[in-house]
């Protein structure tokens, strides 16, 4: 019998025969891996029972979970409505109605429309419902949209579904025609798909048994889909297939990739049985991605340099041979990503030195590709996002895209890139009575053991006293060089006018500080982002925006794997710790081939199957390393339906964790029976979770309300 906290008895777990493996000659068991059988009624009996114990010590938070989630609630406008983009001959945006857990997509004719910033009210013609999510997710338990897909001459809707939550996409085609509906299509585990020039082919890829996306098809609108022409077969297990269209709409581009290796090949968008063209093969280490112009192509490319250079390439003989220099790499300057108009080329570039006050901020760089003469935009606040909007048409000299900062709502500018002046055509609305100028965010950085400085975002209200008594959330992803951003969010008010400093660490392994940022905490130096995590908690200990005491920490994912390998190495860091979908289980996870993910992620974490590697990844795997310790409380998320980290990945890591840790702080495992890796697809939903996750946060760090 589990021990007590508070009168509730912890759940216990039956024993069953381990598992043991000998790998590298070290004998492994696995004590927990039963958990496995999803289907065992014994392991479902065992995640309900953790559910109802971790129900028990929340119960007493009820009140507080319900005025967090409608002080959450309280922020968001409800009934709401996005900026309308053109594409062809419609506006496209989306709407939200109050009381409604999902988005409405819609659109109005083009040709009646007249310029009043951007709003779909502004747009003089009847609205059309393409697709209601609502009415999608009604008797659904989750309800997720992938692919939405509109044909050049507007008539037809290619999208797919998920109602479990595992990624499992349906694609289907909805006639948009005033008596049109649900056509025959229906074609499972569709993972992207894109119409030719001739509104009736459509190509898409599906995925294997393991959720990679490989097989590229070709299907005639009408056919069955055991009839459609199988075009092209990935047959290496580390890369992934995907199928796109270039702006300029005259291309259809297959992109086969790993995570450091890169292929694409073309087709005439007007000639969809032509054969398929190489632009370039592969060769290890080399990643690129293509956009269209003319007759060029243009290629984001990182054959000379981890940071990328633009190179423009003939169509008729884009092969490396051919290419010429458009942006030479830089050093200390990421090229993130490249759109290319009929006139103009937009790059998202990132100061890659972290000993720059501004190191990792992205920034715009706008070339007029008629004279070659480019400008930069800048942004003024110390920690901020920005990034493209929907831009899909390619005759513009307008460029969509979207700002924000931790005070600053998501805010919508459409750029003249002629004239260089930018319109605000939104601002998010945040209800409430939230005032930006009542808080403060800032950048600042903190040393790790190896002298590299990690740069942080904060955000607080004003007059924050430093004196180590204020409540800290830090959080960090740091993996697959995926930068956490200084984004907007609502939700985290209700922390911080409760007189927390949220903190977001950019640490090794995330992308902030370009691609070297990322491989400095990859593979065999994964430790760096762990050890750049601890150094910016240290930090803000150290510098008194909190106290260890004070401090609580969280991460989902990649950023769960975060979690739990500080918590091993540095028990005392936090007193509170929230991991989110955890990836824990490193080892027994990257040993097992047929999982989501592992293969084409040995270029992430290394391949166990290797000794070296083997050898590395256990000096951090959280649930190897688990430790007869002290632990922090902690709170540990998961769904059942996880198709990236499954989960008896936190369901085993917990239930030896209850074997092994020596203190009397709560360990909560809360499972969601019907959703995946995002958590409910409903926001109402949602929402809830957040509200739930903050009342943890504050129960424990917060005087009690």
């Amino acid at each position: 019998m589990g021990s007590r906290i508070e009168g509730i008895i912890q759940p216990s777990i039956a024993k069953r025969v381990p598992k043991t493996d000998v790998i590298h000659g070290e004998a492994r068991t696995d004590d927990y891996f039963w958990l496995r059988e999803k289907d065992n009624p014994e392991v479902l009996a065992h995640l309900r029972a953790e559910n109802a114990y971790t129900d028990a010590v929340m119960k007493p938070t009820g009140p507080l979970q319900e005025r967090l989630y409608q002080e959450i609630l309280g922020r968001i406008k409800q009934t709401d409505l996005s900026v309308p983009y053109r594409e062809g001959a419609h506006f496209y945006y989306a709407r939200t109605e109050e009381g409604k857990q999902y988005s409405i997509y819609c659109r109005k004719v083009a040709q009646a429309y007249s310029l009043c910033p951007g709003r779909p009210e502004s747009i003089e013609a009847p609205e059309q419902i393409i697709l209601d999510v609502n009415q999608l997710a009604e008797g659904q338990k989750f309800m997720d949209v992938g692919l939405m897909s509109v044909t050049d001459e507007g008539h037809l809707l290619a999208f797919s579904t998920d109602n479990t939550g595992s990624r499992d996409y349906t694609l289907q085609v909805k006639d948009l025609s005033p008596a049109g509906g649900l056509l025959s299509e229906r074609i499972e585990k569709v993972n992207s798909a894109v119409w030719a020039a001739d509104n009736r082919t459509l190509f898409y890829v599906t995925e294997d048994d393991a959720k990679r996306p490989y097989r590229l098809w070709r299907h005639r609108l009408g056919d069955a889909p055991a009839t459609d022409t199988l075009l092209y077969e990935e047959a290496d297990e580390l890369f992934r297939v995907g199928v796109w269209r270039t702006r300029s709409k005259a291309f259809v581009m297959l992109s086969i990739a790993s995570h450091t290796t890169s292929e694409a090949r073309f087709l005439p968008a007007a000639e969809p049985e032509d054969e398929w063209r190489m632009l370039e093969p592969r060769a290890q280490d080399h990643e690129f991605d293509v956009e269209h112009r003319g007759d060029l192509f243009y290629i984001r490319t990182n054959d000379r340099g981890r940071n990328f250079r633009i190179v423009t390439a003939p169509v008729a003989t884009p092969g490396r041979a051919h290419w010429s220099e458009l942006v030479p790499h830089r050093a200390d300057v990421m090229l993130e990503d490249l759109d290319v108009f009929a006139q103009h080329m937009v790059v998202r570039e990132r100061d890659a030195d972290p000993n720059l006050a501004g190191a990792g901020l992205p920034h715009l760089r706008i070339t007029d590709l008629s004279t070659g003469e480019w400008h930069r935009i800048t942004f003024p606040e110390p920690a901020y996002q920005v990034g493209p909007g929907p831009n899909a048409e390619f005759d513009t000299a307008t460029y969509r895209y979207h700002y924000q900062s931790l005070v600053t709502p998501a805010s919508v500018f459409d750029y003249d890139m002629n004239t260089r002046t930018a319109t605000l055509l939104k601002q998010t609305e945040v209800l409430g009575g939230f005032d930006a100028s009542q808080y403060t965010s800032e950048r600042i950085f903190a040393t790790a053991p190896d002298g590299v400085r990690i740069p942080m975002s904060l955000v607080y209200r004003e007059g924050l006293v430093r004196d180590g008594a204020p409540p800290c959330l830090l959080y960090g992803y740091g993996a697959y060089g995926m930068p956490v951003n200084a984004s907007f969010n609502s939700n985290r008010f209700s922390l911080i006018d409760r007189g927390f400093v949220v903190a977001l660490a950019h640490i090794r392994g995330g992308g902030e500080l370009g691609k070297p940022w990322h491989d400095a905490g990859r593979m065999m130096k994964k430790q760096n982002t762990f050890c750049d995590f601890i150094a910016c908690g240290e930090h803000l200990v150290r510098e008194r925006y909190t106290a260890h005491e004070r401090l609580a920490i969280m991460g989902g994912s990649a950023g769960g794997l975060l979690m739990g390998a500080v918590v091993n190495q540095r028990p005392d860091l936090a007193r509170v710790v929230i991991a989110l979908v955890p990836f824990v289980d490193v080892i027994n996870s990257m040993l097992d081939s047929s999982l989501p993910l592992t293969v084409g992620e040995y270029e992430e974490w290394g391949n166990p199957n290797k000794k070296e590697e083997y050898d590395y990844i256990k000096t951090y795997c959280p649930y190897t390393n688990l430790a007869r310790q002290a632990y922090p409380i902690m709170l540990v998320r998961t769904s059942l339906n996880d198709s990236q980290v499954m989960y008896w990945e936190p369901a085993k890591y917990v239930a030896r964790l209850r074997t092994l840790k020596t203190d009397a702080n709560p360990l909560l495992f809360k499972i969601n029976l019907d959703a995946g890796h995002g958590g409910s697809s409903g926001r109402y939903d949602a929402l809830r979770e957040v509200a739930y996750d903050y009342a943890f946060l504050l129960t424990h760090l917060a005087p009690a309300e």
